[in-house]
């Protein structure tokens, strides 16, 4: 019989001086890139259909548009317009695609934190949109201010998360009053590339200058590179409203970059069949591309889709499907074959932070990842198909996207970490824990998870037997409790204040209906 490979007495004077030696592991999930190629559902002839079918739709169809300053946008440059109605002719939509950047520069507070939104980036926002918030400390409740700024701190907190969103709709703050405390935490709390709400431009318009007067930015700064973007969804199908319409005119303006994104549920708000919905989600994004570019030429913009099918028996939004994954595959390869970086969703239909939350976000982590998606927005956090954001959620869903960024690192195959040697020294049946090999890498060789348990059921038994959701509740509440401003935080604070208080004193400024 093969003898066993016991640790020799050099291995434990080799593992104390590694430990002296060699520092913890190191990760960097900042600027992370697609580590595989993207992936395909349709041929390039295909794509190439439902690309000139979502044409039609614009030119012969046409989109309703019930801002008439976005109507008579359109109409100064050639489409055809009647009443609400827009035809948009295709020569007016390819002219719009060519002056579209296809690289973007998300400016940051913290130089370090700055983003390039381009293909082949990879980036992650948390679940966005919610009104109610949920952890096992508190229990499930209507979101406020307090919850806002406490899903500020845990997205700061991790380096994974790279965008800010609105992860939680503060609502015992008056909306005309919202935006002012919704900024002042991003600005307070936060380094990362900033959200605003496209909820009229007055509001718009305050929120870009509490960013300016807080940074200290002159109107050049401001437009050197996007210090803001917004999320722009269409009213599927075929419609865009007024407050959308009016983002898409103020951030083009400004320079600064909206994310349009069309909702199409298959089967319910969009044709039951993934070309058919991605046509029509296609068209939509095409006709808010083309405002953008027809405001100001160059504009920054982000394609986006955010498509997935109902549940037939009950019409509610499902996620994580693969009718969901298809079409996310699908929309990257428009997105390619336009030119344009662009955004996509993951998702959870579940009510609470269980497998089945898991299962669904995970699979359409998975989508994003095959698609190549620039951003994969609600990829933490997301409950309730977005009525709910979940702390404990959050935590878990970190871990998924930790474990994605980890494979951005791409292993070497050269004759030190191949390891012959190591091979070599150990006997047949033996173990690889005292090698030299081992020695000089076990410090930093793996991932470390952030919550799962990968002690045996003795020792996850001895610690308390806690499920995941349960390990999570200690890690966020630790991370609050932790929690530090980043360094111009305070004095942002204290310049934006006055601003502020005289706003409010005027009024405030209501959306934009």
């Amino acid at each position: 019989m093969p003898r066993e490979n016991k640790p020799r007495r050099s291995g434990g004077r080799r593992r104390a001086q590694s430990d002296a030696a060699k520092p913890v592991r190191a990760t960097d999930y900042v600027n992370l890139r697609h580590p595989f190629q993207p992936q395909t559902v349709f041929s390039d002839d295909e794509i190439a259909n439902i690309h000139n079918a979502a044409l039609r739709v614009v030119e012969e169809l046409g989109i309703k548009i019930l801002l008439p300053g976005a109507r008579e946008i359109f109409r100064q440059a050639g489409a055809r317009v009647v009443d609400e109605m827009v035809f948009v002719g295709r020569d007016i939509v390819t002219a719009a695609l060519q002056t579209a950047p296809a690289s973007i520069r998300l400016r940051a507070a913290d130089p370090k934190r700055e983003l390039i939104y381009e293909d082949g980036a990879m980036l992650f926002m948390a679940g966005a949109g919610c009104p109610n918030v949920t952890d096992l400390n508190r229990g499930r409740r209507p979101g406020d201010l307090e919850a806002y700024v406490e899903s500020l701190k845990l997205c700061q907190t991790y380096d994974v998360i790279h965008m800010l969103g609105p992860c939680i709709e503060p609502q015992d703050v008056p909306v005309q009053f919202r935006h002012y405390e919704m900024m002042r935490g991003q600005l307070t709390h936060c380094d990362k590339p900033m959200f605003v709400y496209s909820r009229g431009t007055e509001q718009v318009n305050d929120s870009f200058d509490m960013i300016r007067m807080a940074l200290n930015l002159s109107g050049d700064d401001f437009t050197n590179g996007v210090w803001a973007t917004t999320n722009i969804n269409s009213n599927s199908p075929r419609m865009l409203d007024v407050p959308m319409a009016q983002g898409l005119i103020d951030f083009a303006r400004a320079g600064q970059m909206s994310i349009i994104t069309p909702f199409c549920l298959a089967g319910a708000m969009a044709p039951i069949t993934v070309a058919g919905a991605l046509t029509l989600q296609h068209a939509e994004a095409l006709a808010g591309i083309t405002l953008t570019q027809l405001s100001r030429e160059g504009a920054p913009i982000s394609y986006g889709g955010f498509s997935s099918n109902v549940d037939m028996k009950s019409g509610s939004p499902a996620f994580g499907t693969p009718e969901h994954v298809k079409l996310q595959i699908g929309a990257g390869q428009l997105a390619r074959h336009i030119g344009l970086p662009w955004r996509s969703a993951t998702g959870a239909a579940s009510n609470t932070a269980d497998m089945q939350a898991g299962n669904e976000t995970n699979m359409a982590l998975w989508g994003g990842a095959m698609a190549n998606a620039t951003l994969n927005v609600h990829a933490a956090g997301w409950l309730e198909g977005g009525l709910s954001f979940g702390y404990e959620k959050f935590i878990n869903d970190v871990e998924a996207l930790q474990t994605m960024a980890e494979l951005c690192v791409k292993p070497v195959g050269n004759d030190a970490e191949i390891g012959f040697d190591a091979l070599a020294e150990v006997d047949p049946g033996g173990h690889f824990f005292a090698t030299q090999h081992t020695m000089d890498r076990y410090q930093s060789a793996f991932y470390a998870p952030l919550v799962s348990d990968l002690t045996n059921f003795g020792a996850w038994t001895d610690a308390g037997a806690k499920t995941s959701s349960q390990r999570a509740t200690d890690i966020w509440t630790k991370n609050l409790a932790e929690f530090k401003d980043p360094e111009h935080g305070a004095s942002a604070a204290s310049k934006i204040a006055a601003f502020i208080d005289a706003r409010k004193q005027q009024g405030g400024a209501f959306p934009q209906e």
